[in-house]
């Protein structure tokens, strides 16, 4: 019993620090305490008394028994309001996380500009905190600076944020050249089934990175003698496999050639960050990068992320099925070029602004402004290719689409094992989708969307589609325990209620 109350304290702690936007080192300081002892609180493994919570409670400007967090949170829908206004796409998720396991290559400063407040980007800085890293929000909490120590403390890693983030296993590029064995633990993240770490040890391994996986750990060594001979040939043409790549290929002393390499857009990101920190990347946002490496990088780096393009098209997906004229700005045009293609034959009404470039330099951006459209189902299947086919994480925002559509429409979810099964969810609100295997699914429209309370998918994307269908039903709705979404979104509810949204956030008594 005395345990699980401490676990409870230490989580409300924890929920107080993240809402403050302070690390574990930063209030640490505050309390003239160690970042262990922190740690240990807010993973209810230390005995902590009425005075230590009154001083945390002070530090962090919060009295966390009576106005802390106790539950999982939850939001209270009102349905069938219009959207409009116009609505700025923030940065992007995916390319931040790999900014943030890049930034282990760097013995400076390195400062990342915007970052989104999100679970994913609060579970990786609460893993380098545990390693050493100091990390702290600067700039009324808009941007993030991070310092790595001489030597990382790889024993002290928090091994429960690790598993709740997939990213972890980016640590294994930047670790291979720090250290000639460490450990991390599995990783974790959405439910999506099974999905093989293999392509990221086949592509390490021409560094001499050797995982084995034991107990829920991967174990990793390092032979300094073996180095790239050849081009690498990535055996899985994914995002994550290509950054881990990179991120190893960065600190190699020579010229590594990565073939079947993803061209997306955190990819580019990622691209355009090693170059500002000495690294020459040839064949940016083609499947050939070759990579020149510099041993030992030690810069202060100031990176500007650039906008997400799946939060741009879940965005767009709020205005079709809420049929509503809303403007999306600082929209990532070439990483959505396909999906608009498609919209555009559905007969999506829409107008698309000058471009612009993004604070990177690089990256194309536009103003959209959707209007309310009648859309027929499209006459080819709904399915992901890798970039510049249909973005992987646009395809379940579809299924929202296709159910407004008059029609038939096919998504076929072929790359994950289970989140097809997810979009069936909408069933529950009025949808009909008919789940032909773990793979496909065939939409029917038009639907008449209808109010319900439900638990949410454990799937980011299709957690927000069930929220854009409750956005468009009649009535009230309840989604329960959207802790999935949070990992993706920053203040999604509060951004959509600033557009016309009717959306409450409530926890349990």
């Amino acid at each position: 019993m005395i345990d699980d109350y401490l676990m409870r304290i230490g989580k409300l702690i924890r929920d107080a620090r993240q809402h403050r936007g302070w690390t574990q080192a930063q209030l640490a300081e505050a309390l003239a305490t160690s970042q262990s002892a922190v740690n240990r609180i807010e993973r209810g493994n230390q005995n902590i008394s009425l005075e230590m919570i009154a001083r945390i409670g002070e530090a962090l400007d919060s009295e966390i028994v009576s106005l802390g967090y106790s539950g999982p949170m939850h939001l209270r829908v009102v349905g069938g309001r219009r959207l409009s206004g116009a609505i700025d796409v923030k940065t992007s998720k995916n390319a931040c996380v790999a900014l943030l396991c890049a930034s282990l290559l760097n013995s400076g400063r390195t400062v990342l500009r915007r970052v989104a407040r999100i679970e994913e980007v609060y579970r990786i800085l609460e893993v380098l905190g545990s390693i050493g890293v100091r990390t702290r929000w600067i700039n009324d909490g808009a941007d993030l600076e991070i310092v790595p120590p001489d030597e990382l403390d790889l024993d002290g890693i928090d091994a429960d944020a690790a598993r709740r983030t997939r990213s972890i296993i980016m640590f294994l590029g930047p670790l291979l050249h720090r250290v000639d064995h460490f450990r991390i633990p599995y990783a974790g993240g959405c439910d999506l089934g099974t999905r093989t770490v293999q392509p990221h040890m086949s592509a390490l391994r021409h560094f001499g990175l050797e995982v084995t996986a034991t107990e829920g750990t991967y174990h990793s060594v390092v032979n300094r003698s073996v180095r790239p001979v050849r081009p690498i040939v990535l055996t899985e043409r994914g995002d994550t496999v290509t950054e881990n790549a990179l991120l190893a290929a960065a600190r190699h002393d020579g010229t590594t050639v990565i073939r079947n390499a993803s061209s997306n857009y955190m990819v580019q990101d990622l691209c355009f960050f090693l170059e500002q920190l000495g690294v020459r990347v040839e064949g940016v946002g083609t499947t050939t990068l070759t990579v020149h490496g510099v041993p030992h990088i030690d810069r202060d780096v100031d990176y500007y992320p650039s906008e997400d393009p799946v939060e741009a098209m879940s965005l767009l997906a709020a205005a079709v099925v809420t049929e509503s004229e809303l403007t999306v700005r600082r929209v990532p045009v070439e990483f959505l070029e396909i999906e608009l293609a498609v919209l555009e034959e559905m007969g999506l009404d829409h107008d698309r602004g000058a471009e612009y470039r993004a604070d990177n330099g690089r990256t194309r951006l536009v103003d959209l402004t959707v209007r309310p459209s009648k859309l027929e189902a499209p006459i080819d299947k709904i399915h992901p290719m890798p970039f510049p086919g249909i973005n992987i994480d646009n395809v379940p925002f579809f299924a929202a689409i296709a159910a407004s559509a008059q029609g038939k429409t096919l998504i076929h979810d072929w790359v994950y094992d289970n989140r097809a099964i997810y979009l069936t969810d909408l069933n529950r609100l009025g949808g009909r989708l008919q789940l032909l295997d773990p793979h496909r699914v065939l939409v029917e429209g038009p639907t008449r969307w209808r109010a319900a309370e439900m638990m949410c998918p454990p799937a980011l994307r299709p957690a927000v589609v069930v929220l854009l269908a409750m956005m468009a039903a009649e009535g009230t709705s309840v989604l329960r325990n959207v802790y999935v979404i949070n990992r993706g979104y920053e203040d999604l509810a509060e951004r959509l209620n600033s557009v016309g949204a009717r959306i409450d956030i409530f926890r349990d008594i």
